[in-house]
């Protein structure tokens, strides 16, 4: 268990020294939700919109979804593991963006991104996984970058968002089974 905390912390230590004040503005923009979210809310009013039944379906299932996912990471997952944030816990941590005193395990940012990709990925099969999946992993190593996690909080938040999102699907597929509906 030492070598793999010794292993998450020098890749920690890797892709947060690595800065670049365009990198900087970039990864400050991709991880606030504060930023994003315009742009969020637009994909989610035109999968509404001109969606279709497949869009209406994925932006009707990426409200619970998203709930699931964040409720789940933030304020049951994190106290069950406490894990202190690297730029709490560690020495020599840049956190440009300032440190938060909340618990580390597992990434929101990750657990929510990764969700996200995986139930566009499955409704929308030719390029929009490689553009979900691409934007997660952005958004997850922006957590990293900035001093907020350590790679494995990362890593654990992608496994489960991608998890839920395979639960949720699952059981809209299975009700719908039931009900005889197509979407």
């Amino acid at each position: 268990m030492d070598a793999l905390h010794r292993l998450d912390t020098s890749l920690f230590f890797l892709a947060n020294g690595a800065h670049h004040p365009l990198l900087d503005a970039l990864m400050l923009f991709v991880t606030d939700i504060k930023r994003t979210g315009i742009l969020l809310l637009a994909v989610w009013i035109g999968l509404m919109w001109k969606g279709g039944a497949k869009g209406r379906t994925v932006a009707l299932l990426l409200i619970p979804l998203i709930l699931i996912t964040d409720q789940l990471s933030s304020h049951v997952l994190k106290d069950v593991f406490d894990r202190v944030r690297p730029c709490e816990a560690l020495q020599g941590v840049r956190a440009i963006d300032g440190c938060r005193h909340s618990l580390s395990f597992p990434s929101s940012h990750a657990v929510n991104t990764f969700a996200a990709a995986t139930l566009f990925s499955l409704f929308y099969r030719r390029w929009v996984p490689w553009v979900a999946f691409g934007l997660a992993g952005l958004v997850s190593y922006s957590r990293i970058y900035l001093g907020l996690h350590y790679p494995s909080d990362v890593l654990g938040g992608a496994v489960i968002g991608i998890a839920c999102a395979l639960a949720v699907v699952g059981l809209y597929r299975r009700i719908r089974q039931r009900v005889g509906t197509s979407a």
